[in-house]
């Protein structure tokens, strides 16, 4: 999981302490830290601190929400009020523990949300070859393990689930995209062309001419970019 938490005693305490509870956890100690590890790594958990410098804890909540990767948020704060837990709960938290805690409550909540998480696991996909897991965001072709970025795999996960049908690139743009993503961008072009090179031959992601891209191949599709 990852503990967002600029008090670096407290950050490594709580760290030790989920260690001994066999839970493995990253920290950041401010709001950039915390952004540029969710570009890299997936997380079951993410434990937020909203009074941090740089992006605040909220901003990182929106972010993660804004993702669609469906990553808990259990907010970690000294504000107590219920207006503060409203906002909270608003922006997409799922829980919210105040400070001073016990570690030990801590680790129950994080379980419980591990829990409803496991529950609510979107399913695999499996079309031509592809299996797509989202959950653990892993991708296989006739059983050969495909390493892809996280804007490769929000690709392939919105062709996937079209399955079969055409999407436009303007359509991959708003949902593979954030909402400020440029509409006049080749983003989305020279990603697909990067995906499809990473599946591997024989190419399995078709260009439908003037209209967008499927997975398979059909009458009209070609495999440029």
């Amino acid at each position: 999981m990852l503990i967002v938490e600029d008090e670096p005693y407290l950050a490594e305490a709580v760290r030790d302490g989920l260690r001994l509870e066999a839970i493995a956890a990253d920290i950041a100690g401010d709001g950039d830290a915390a952004l540029e590890l969710l570009a890299v790594n997936t997380y079951d958990i993410a434990v937020l601190d909203r009074d941090v410098p740089g992006p605040t804890g909220d901003e990182i909540a929106e972010r993660i929400v804004a993702s669609g990767s469906g990553t808990p948020i259990l907010m970690l704060t000294a504000a107590d009020r219920l207006e503060d837990k409203v906002t909270g709960f608003g922006l997409g938290a799922d829980d919210y523990l105040t400070k001073p805690f016990e570690l030990r409550e801590l680790v129950l909540r994080l379980r419980a949300l591990d829990r409803r998480r496991a529950h609510n696991r979107p399913p695999v996909r499996e079309i031509a070859g592809l299996r797509v897991d989202p959950f653990r965001r892993e991708v296989y072709r006739d059983g050969r393990y495909v390493a892809l970025t996280r804007k490769q795999f929000a690709v392939l996960e919105v062709l996937v689930s079209a399955e079969g049908g055409v999407v436009s690139a303007e359509e991959l743009l708003k949902r593979a995209w954030d909402e400020n993503a440029d509409p006049f961008t080749n983003a989305v072009r020279i990603t697909v062309s990067a995906l499809r090179k990473r599946l591997g031959e024989p190419w399995i992601i078709a260009t439908v001419a003037g209209v967008g891209y499927r997975i398979g191949t059909a009458p009209g599709g070609s495999a440029g970019a």
